[in-house]
């Protein structure tokens, strides 16, 4: 057990990866608390921001449908954060235990978490990680609370950058689309609906939409496949946990209108999902009374009530279809094996790079890689400054990878580069991070030590082309490229 001072904590809660969280009580007044701990002794300053980020945004937030922070301790290199403790415990946790449950108390949870999404959308708060881990309930009085902050943001919209599925923030079991950042749109609160959508369907189911041990894999079937029939027949071979009332004794299957509401917060687009907390608490609250009234739920038209106040401008590219067509069908052509170039033309802000960004989607569905470099008008001196701002791009990547792929493209590339490894690493140090440091390479002058390069950076260049993993370059601000990048 840790020692904070000022509390006296009596057991461990969780033990994750990152985190630990403590139940206990505060001394001075004996009120029971959980003290929630980062694991790693020496913290990084990224680590100590999103720490410090959750306490930020969850104390201004006064409600009984979100759990309240009480402070924000020092605690050895790091902070211990204390917040209520009422007697709580997941609703992962809960729905999977051995007691049956029950239609009604589903859709009075349900009802409950669109209040607290509410209650987000009138702070401008966007939580990006909704899920039964991140739900707390009481057993005894069933009341709901939403937990952990860690990654929310008071932005009332965000850029998700394009990074590896491995370091993407939010649990990828339940992340939108947008969150990806594979999308080419922009996260605001609808990607919250997205992630309660993934939750009702794994509430009323009793598994997950999309499963899979490729992370890539299951970033693909985010932003392409739609979710399986709730009621197929291989999702009854695990036991529903809200079997019992409300289901009848034979037929267990989800009324209809459930699957449209969990199916419309599951768009791909946001502009597609419900627009309001309140317009999901509407057609859950029509469901409840059927249920109560007449022991079944008829299919009704969803939406009815579902209006925004914000005035929302849609991510959609329009009057673009004819050359994001033609973008993709070069990159289809590309993953059959040929090299493409791509010329996109037009004046600045126009949009080019917006329809660029539409690649992004095939290039999931193929493993392959996307990277970008940008020619500055004042580094015109600079030979290669967009290829090597790009392939430095590429390694960033690569690090996040397993070990095993890590030590698979470390074999590839010396076998490439053989004993001139060096010389590649002088142009982008992230390399040695990959293959390790490399013995000088014999100098050269002239002429001879230019093709060498561009030999050398030709056959690395290769090593990350294939039908397996296709590769797509974007060189942005052309008209700025030094002369080397043209030869």
């Amino acid at each position: 057990m840790v020692t904070i001072p000022g509390y006296q904590v009596n057991e461990q809660l969780y033990n994750g990866s990152r985190t630990l969280v403590y139940r206990g009580y505060r001394e001075t007044d004996s009120l029971r608390v959980v003290i929630k701990l980062l694991k790693n002794p020496y913290p990084s300053f990224s680590e100590l921001l999103s720490f410090r980020n959750q306490y930020t945004i969850a104390k201004n937030l006064n409600s009984p449908l979100i759990i309240q922070t009480y402070s924000l301790e020092p605690y050895q290199n790091s902070y211990a954060l204390v917040m209520e403790d009422f007697g709580g415990i997941s609703l992962k946790e809960w729905g999977t235990g051995s007691s049956l449950r029950n239609l009604t108390e589903f859709l009075q949870i349900a009802i409950a978490l669109c209040n607290t999404l509410d209650i987000l959308y009138h702070q401008r708060v966007i939580h990006k990680d909704i899920k039964p881990a991140n739900i707390l309930i009481n057993p005894e009085t069933k009341q709901v609370k939403l937990i952990d902050f860690n990654i929310a943001s008071l932005l009332p919209r965000e850029t998700q950058t394009l990074i590896s599925a491995n370091v993407l923030e939010g649990t990828l079991a339940y992340i939108s689309p947008e969150q990806t950042g594979r999308m080419n749109r922009g996260i605001d609160y609808r990607t919250d609906f997205y992630s309660l959508g993934v939750t009702f369907y794994e509430l009323l189911t009793g598994e997950l939409p999309f499963q899979s041990n490729d992370l890539m894999e299951l970033v693909h079937c985010h932003i392409a496949k739609l979710p399986p029939n709730m009621n197929k027949p291989h999702l009854s071979s695990a036991p529903s946990p809200y079997q019992g009332e409300g289901w009848g004794e034979v037929d267990l299957t989800i009324p209809q209108v459930l699957c449209d509401i969990v199916i419309k917060l599951m768009a791909k687009n946001a502009e597609s999902r419900y627009q309001s907390a309140l317009g999901i608490k509407f057609d859950l609250e029509n469901c409840l009374t059927q249920l109560q009234e007449t022991g079944e739920i008829k299919s009704f038209p969803i939406a009815r009530r579902d209006v925004c106040d914000r005035f929302i401008i849609p991510d959609k590219l329009y009057g673009r279809e004819t050359e994001v067509e033609t973008l993709l069908q070069a990159f289809e052509r590309v993953s059959l094996g040929a090299t493409e170039m791509m010329l996109v033309a037009g004046f600045s802000g126009i949009g080019k790079t917006v329809v660029v960004n539409e690649v992004h989607k095939p290039i999931v569905r193929q493993r392959g890689y996307f990277i970008k470099g940008k020619y500055d008008q004042f580094g015109r001196n600079i030979p290669f400054s967009a290829f090597v701002q790009a392939f430095r791009d590429l390694m960033g990547q690569l690090l996040t990878e397993s070990d095993a792929q890590i030590q698979q493209f470390k074999t590839k590339i010396l076998a490439a580069v053989g004993d001139n490894g060096q010389v590649i690493i002088e142009v982008i140090p992230e390399l040695s991070r990959i293959i390790g440091q490399q013995p000088p390479a014999t100098e050269l002058s002239g002429t001879a030590a230019q093709n060498r390069f561009n030999l050398l950076f030709q056959k690395f260049t290769q090593v990350f082309t294939s039908d397996k993993h296709p590769l797509v370059m974007f060189l942005d601000d052309l008209q700025w490229a030094d002369s080397a990048s043209l030869i």
